[in-house]
């Protein structure tokens, strides 16, 4: 059947909807849609699988709005999302289509929105309710919606409902509805729960499945870097400089304290950045997307379940700065571009120990993703340039310059300067906050900007202490270790000061391995580490580049910026004496060097009454006295 429909009107729906697809540009259904629309006019119940961005929400939209009673106020047809940024999207969609159907009224409920407005809209009535599970079951229990005479009921993205914990209080809202009604689950994936609950709810289902996550992948360029050389905050704002089509990004994160720290240092290096995450209220959430459909913002930084249902049009750009956890997430995140038609571009941050996911991703998308090095500081100079002079062309062809060639004319005349002088000190002036020429502080870049081809691999980092890559780098023999040792015994390290310390929960270990992993310090060449209550105190070797000291003073151990700074001599002379060691206790530990750690650990404290021995077991399988327990709303 899917393959005889070209065109809406082949459809049996009503004239007031094609008229409505025909005004926001609809011409040829998806392959979903073309499977779906019949057999929901035909009143039977489906049981869809399909990736995101495929179109599904036309798919159910249209022959619900198509079967509606218009005369009728009370709901009609419920769809369950897993997000509130979903049940506002599909919300938008039903309006959208039913933007010709008089006295038509579509309703979202979802946590975090004034329950008194939600109760004043449910009393004035609406034939469609879209809502997370959560927030329905709320105003089930309290009997402010009413499902009486509900004819239809869609659960979208079932697969994620599972994930999120939903599927209890999905399956008691089922329950809550009348056997008569006609039902569809749409899923991205078909797992075993959510066939069960299919079986259990669903009157012989017509099943429809669409293979597109390939075919929405291909209109996306993939592309990854394997971080190396320099930090990644450096590396994203490199990319962002460079990529000539970017008109909007979403950066995805893993955590939400991670969306906010990484828009506020892209804010301070002055790009429109903002975060978006669940923590956020849901007028900010709101704010922030519309900023970002309507150009205030260009990147937003956001999770996985925030970003979820989010389609902006000009989002050319998926930059996954933290790689995530499964390949769906994976999907789901650059489905945010290349939808509906439109090309994308993905780009991907990947450690040395995540490339194992890499392999998954690839298999899972079915498509190869391309290596790649930072662009260099010539490439990102030229395109700087050559925006610069586009702006300048487009200014002389656009504005009226009569006045300012008047103020230049008597400029050079009264002052003796040349008009190539005065433009160049203008350009100048115009590309302060954005120069044309950048800089690369700091070591590591000649590694990021280097090719990666053999297998993505390239030069390893030189070393602070030599500058010498550590590949050409002579194996040293005993008498140079010894040499070494000699060196920092007579002197070579100097004490750090560094802003974590007990009162933190940091341990000597947790430090040794953020210098390590960041500053690229090897641990024999980290000394001994002092830790008092509000900070610590390391050895580090002497003559650190200030470059490294701003990767250090940015690292972080427990949530803590290290901030560190060399002690002065007299600092260091008043440095307070470490604690001795307890008496009848076991050995102090010690460092690398064989030098005692000071005793920095509190005395185990006996466990509590009622510890994780009387922890009361979680109830295993599905509620027994109708309802679930009740959760708080997770987005």
């Amino acid at each position: 059947m899917t393959d005889t429909i070209s065109r809406f009107d082949e459809l049996d729906l009503p004239p007031t909807l094609l008229q409505a697809l025909a005004d926001v540009g609809y011409e040829t259904p998806s392959p979903i849609q073309a499977a779906c629309i019949p057999h929901l006019l035909a009143g039977a119940d489906i049981l869809g699988e399909a990736q995101t961005g495929t179109g599904k929400t036309a798919a159910f939209a249209l022959p619900m709005l198509a079967r509606l009673d218009l005369a009728d106020r009370r709901p009609q047809v419920l769809v369950l999302t897993p997000t509130r940024e979903l049940a506002i999207q599909v919300a938008e969609a039903f309006q959208k289509y039913a933007a010709r159907l008089p006295d038509f009224h579509v309703l979202p409920l979802y946590g975090g929105q004034s329950m008194v407005v939600q109760l004043r809209q449910l009393s004035r009535g609406a034939q469609v309710i879209v809502g997370t599970p959560g927030r329905v079951m709320d105003h089930l229990e309290r009997e402010s919606l009413k499902l009486d005479s509900l004819r239809a009921l869609v659960l979208d993205e079932a697969d994620e409902m599972l994930r999120m914990g939903f599927i209890d209080d999905v399956e008691w809202i089922l329950e809550h509805t009348p056997e008569s009604r006609q039902t569809a689950l749409f899923s991205a994936t078909m797992p075993s729960a959510i066939r069960e609950v299919a079986h259990r709810h669903l009157r012989e289902p017509q099943e429809v499945k669409i293979r597109s996550a390939t075919a929405t992948v291909s209109r996306i360029q993939q592309r990854y870097w394997q971080v190396r050389g320099v930090d990644k905050l450096d590396a994203l704002t490199r990319i962002l400089d460079s990529e000539a089509t970017l008109d909007a990004a979403i950066v995805f994160v893993r955590t939400k304290i991670a969306t906010e720290e990484l828009a506020e240092k892209l804010a301070a290096r002055g790009y429109a950045a903002a975060a978006l995450n669940g923590d956020m209220t849901q007028g900010l959430r709101e704010r922030v997307i519309e900023q970002l459909k309507s150009g205030a913002l260009d990147i937003v930084i956001a999770t996985d379940v925030a970003a979820r249902g989010i389609d902006v049009p000009r989002v050319s750009h998926v930059i996954n700065y933290d790689i995530p956890y499964d390949t769906e997430a994976y999907v789901h995140r650059i489905g945010r571009t290349g939808r509906a038609g439109r090309e994308g571009t993905a780009i991907l941050f990947v450690a040395p120990r995540e490339t194992r996911m890499l392999k998954a991703i690839e298999r899972a998308t079915r498509q190869p993703i391309e290596p790649i090095a930072l662009p260099s500081r010539e490439a990102v100079s030229n395109l700087r340039v050559s925006q610069f002079k586009q702006q300048i062309l487009a200014t002389v062809q656009e504005e009226e310059l009569g006045f300012f060639m008047d103020v230049v004319n008597r400029l050079a005349e009264e002052e003796g300067v040349g008009i190539h002088e005065i433009a160049a000190a203008l350009a100048f002036l115009a590309q302060r906050e954005r120069p044309l020429q950048i800089e690369e502080s700091g070591r590591g870049w000649d590694v990021a900007t280097a090719s990666q081809e053999s297998g993505g691999r390239g030069p390893r980092a030189e070393h602070f202490t030599t500058g010498v890559t550590r590949e050409r780098a002579p194996r040293p023999n005993r008498d140079e270790i010894l040499a070494r040792r000699r060196a920092f015994s007579e002197g070579s390290l100097v004490r750090y000061r560094i802003e974590v310390g007990r009162s933190h929960g940091a341990s000597p270990k947790e430090i040794v391995g953020a210098i390590a992993n960041e500053g690229g310090i090897e641990g024999r060449f980290i000394g001994q580490i002092h830790l008092f209550d509000d900070y610590s105190t390391v050895e580090l070797p002497a003559g650190l580049p200030g470059e490294l000291l701003a990767v250090l003073k940015r690292t972080r151990v427990r949530q803590c910026q290290l901030q560190i700074r060399q002690l002065s001599a007299a600092e260091a002379a008043a440095e307070p004496a470490r604690r001795p060691p307890r008496e009848g206790g076991k050995p102090a530990e010690r460092d690398a060097r064989g030098k005692p750690f000071p005793q920095w650990k509190d005395k185990p404290q006996a466990p509590r009454e009622g510890g994780d021995s009387q922890r009361t077991p979680r109830r295993a399988g599905p509620p027994t006295t109708g309802k679930p327990a009740k959760r708080r709303e997770k987005y």
